[in-house]
């Protein structure tokens, strides 16, 4: 009877956890038809109100309001722009009631040049609140580019804080 509580308990964990990741990937899709969709409220809906992002071109979104606003600008100056992500691996802790995903990426958009294709892979770290699977972190990394002039410049690199005087 000893051995059979563990077992039990290792059981349910396993299925919550199936469970989750089976949630989690649902909220990424809704995501991915929301980025197809140019529907910011949508795109956003998954996010944390706390959400951080750094993008493949090292620019950083701090909350979730300003992820909207990027998004907003991306769909109206990036003409049939489409982001894809596709989870290689979920794993949840249940315990903590989170969750790191990682996996590829890919988007595509016009220009007068021509269309833009690019891809990498990314990480995302997702919070379980009230029930719901909120992503509170994601960064992109491009792995590849082609198409237009967009990929003949890298991106400026992040520019560090400044740190903090020691007081005198």
């Amino acid at each position: 009877m000893r051995y059979f509580i563990p077992i039990l308990l290792a059981s349910t964990l396993s299925a919550q956890s199936r469970s989750d990741e089976t949630a989690i990937r649902a909220a990424r899709a809704k995501s991915n038809a929301a980025i197809a969709a140019h529907d910011v409220d949508a795109t956003i809906a998954v996010m944390a109100p706390d959400y951080l992002g750094l993008s493949s071109g090292n620019t950083r979104t701090v909350s979730r309001d300003e992820a909207r606003a990027s998004y907003a600008q991306i769909f109206s100056t990036r003409p049939g722009v489409i982001f894809v992500r596709t989870p290689r691996t979920i794993t949840v802790n249940t315990s903590w009631a989170q969750a790191g995903e990682n996996g590829n990426w890919t988007g595509k958009w016009s220009t007068a040049e021509g269309m833009v294709h690019v891809g990498g892979i990314y990480f995302a770290k997702w919070n379980k609140t009230n029930g719901a699977w909120l992503l509170l972190a994601e960064t992109f990394v491009q792995t590849h580019c082609s198409g237009a002039k967009y990929c003949d410049a890298p991106p400026t690199p992040p520019v560090a804080p400044a740190a903090p005087r020691p007081a005198k």
